[in-house]
This record gives C-alpha cells, structure tokens and sequence, in this order.
C-alpha cells in the first residue's frame, strides 16, 4: 500500500470517528438522558406558574395606643406592609438587662398563623444597647438569613441579624439595634423576612 493510500485511510478513519462522537453527543444531549433539553427547561418560568405579589397594604384595623403611652410605644408604627398593630402592651422579657422601658408588640394579617411578635426596650445608652444586642444575637443558632448595618441618614447607629429558629426552621428570629433602642422580632419565617426588613425604626 502506498503512503499517499495509507495517509488517505488515516483521514477516513478520523472523520468517521469524529462524526461518530458527534452523533453520540447529539443522542446523549437531546434523546437520552437529555441532560440538554433538561437544563433549559430548568431555566425556563413554567408557563402554568402564576406571578404572586404579597399585599403592602393591612386589611385590618390596627389597635389603638394606650392615652398614656410613652413617646417610645408612639414611636411604634400602626402597620409594616400588611401587618396591623393588634397588641401592644408593657413587657418584662429583659428585665434583667435593665432597660428604660420596654413593650411587646404583636402585628398581624388577621391569620393568626402569619403574627410576628415584637419585643422592644430602650437603654441610657447606645453602648447598653449594644451589649443587649450582643446577648440576643450571641444566643440565635438557626441558619443565618440576613446581617449587616443600620443606617439612618447614611451613618450607621446598630447592626441587624436574622436566623431560623433552631427550634423550628419554618420559623424566625430578628434582632437589630438603632442606637439606644433594641428590637427582637419573631414569627414564621416567611413573615419575619418581610416584617425586619420593612420596619421602619
């Protein structure tokens, strides 16, 4: 056999095996397992999914402050998008941090299952604050959702975490500080994303 017909076969063999990888390729791709047909499907918004936008608006009537309420409880918003202030009564829950005042709060949808409940205390100082701060979110243990600073007219006054509730992942727990005031919200997990990042203090 001559060189050039040896050189010749040596090209026909590679086409033929070139073309054989493409073909499997092709079939392994689009035919079985179609891993390709399957990642574009991935991608793709199902057509039968319907768009949900939640509500920014209560439905219900939020509960009125007490006359002697302290300019700390006033300070509280009557609703955080859908939620409405349904409670509002004094709190001991951190008595043993020695706040000024201190309040629990409960805002809700009008389903009981959706409240989030807020405790809030106020300290003389920012540096107090801070260390009840430290020992609320020193104890949270859940998977994290959210941290970084608070900021109000581009300084920053606290910090803010989020975490699922060890005890209950469909559930949450919040806590930020701004300046001498601290707040713990706490709630199902969906509801408490929206509520901290929403609030207004």
């Amino acid at each position: 056999m001559s060189k050039s017909q040896s050189s010749h076969r040596g090209v026909t063999i590679v086409v033929v095996a070139a073309a054989l990888v493409i073909a499997l390729a092709f079939v392994s791709a689009f035919i079985w397992p179609g891993w390709a047909l399957n990642t574009a499907t991935e991608k793709q918004p199902s057509s039968q999914s319907k768009s949900t936008s939640e509500p920014t608006e209560p439905t219900i009537k939020p509960k009125d402050l007490p006359a002697d309420a302290s300019e700390l409880l006033k300070a509280m918003p009557d609703s955080v998008l859908n939620y409405a202030r349904v409670e509002a009564v004094p709190s001991a829950d951190w008595t043993g941090a020695s706040p000024l005042e201190e309040y629990s709060l409960s805002y809700g949808t009008g389903d009981d299952a959706k409240n989030v409940s807020l405790v809030v205390g106020q300290w003389s100082s920012a540096d107090a604050a801070k260390q009840q701060y430290d020992t609320l979110t020193g104890n949270m243990k859940g998977t994290e959702l959210g941290s970084g600073s608070v900021k109000v007219s581009g300084n920053t006054t606290g910090s803010y975490l989020a975490k699922t509730d060890d005890a209950d992942p469909s559930k949450a727990i919040a806590v930020w500080q701004n300046d001498t005031v601290v707040f713990q919200a706490k709630g199902a997990k969906a509801a408490v994303e929206r509520f901290y990042q929403h609030f207004p203090l």
